[in-house]
């Protein structure tokens, strides 16, 4: 890759692991114990592993697509409306995926509608061919695109949703905690990490890989919260053990941003496999 002088360096090293995310409700049909938490101007959202890595993904897409925070309010308002944010391969007749889209009705492949980078960027798409979807409310906006037979029903996720946008943009430092409860296994390399993060987030996302992880180059600490969020939301599946950037550092085990001694200042953040 390109090299170039840089404000900021966020280190990932890897934890190597693939996990599988947990579905919305367990056999009993009880929710089960959240994994991770957005708080966010006094607003807090529960989510799972799974839930918080298909969120980011949502908002990096989006970013990626020079969309305004809006766009991935809607976008995360209907994927929970949807799906409560998991990647299911059922519903309603044909429909699949987060933003549950029909392979019958023009919306890709099953196997494209399930790779949730194609799904978010299939919703973008429609979005921007709605006059005025700016202005609109959450959920009118959302039906133009999914054309739900409750139209409504997107509205609730709003508050929900624009806390997410501030926590995985960057808007809000140290908004998004998870604690991994049990120790990732082996399988995931850093080569991984860092073409999961290219694909996501696009050409902006810069990196080098390092002894044992990725470093992402990024121009402001805002960049940087923004990818840290990211990495975090992802790191049961990508196998992250800790995240450090501006003097915080996130702990698998424990979910918090600490303050170590010997913490990364704003130009980087770092990753250890376990």
């Amino acid at each position: 890759m390109r090299h170039r002088r840089v404000a900021a360096i966020a280190t990932v090293v890897l934890a190597g692991t693939v996990m599988a995310g947990c579905s919305g409700m367990d056999r009993l049909g009880t929710a089960p114990t959240p994994d991770c938490t957005v708080a966010s101007d006094g607003h807090v959202v529960e989510l799972e592993f799974a839930q918080a890595a298909n969120a980011a993904t949502i908002t990096a897409v989006g970013v990626g697509r020079g969309l305004p925070p809006r766009a991935m309010i809607v976008a995360l308002a209907t994927a929970w409306q949807e799906s409560k944010l998991h990647n299911i391969d059922y519903g309603d007749r044909d429909s699949l995926g987060l933003f549950q889209q029909r392979p019958s009705q023009g919306w890709g492949s099953e196997e494209e509608i399930l790779d949730p980078r194609y799904a978010a960027t299939a919703f973008y798409e429609h979005l921007e061919r709605v006059p005025e979807w700016e202005s609109m409310r959450v959920t009118d906006a959302a039906q133009t695109v999914q054309r739900s037979a409750f139209p409504e029903e997107y509205e609730q996720w709003a508050d929900d949703s624009a806390a997410m946008v501030d926590a995985f943009t960057g808007v809000t430092p140290k908004a998004l905690r998870c604690v991994q409860v049990e120790r990732p296994g082996e399988g995931v390399s850093t080569s991984d990490l860092g073409r999961a993060l290219s694909l996501d987030w696009g050409e902006s996302a810069e990196y080098v890989e390092i002894d044992g992880g990725i470093a992402v180059s990024v121009s402001s600490v805002e960049d940087g919260w923004r990818y840290a969020s990211w990495l975090v939301a992802h790191s049961t599946e990508r196998g992250i053990a800790t995240v450090e950037f501006d003097g915080r550092r996130w702990h698998a085990e424990s979910g918090e941003w600490e303050t170590p001694e010997a913490a990364g200042d704003d130009a980087t953040v770092i990753a250890t496999v376990h």
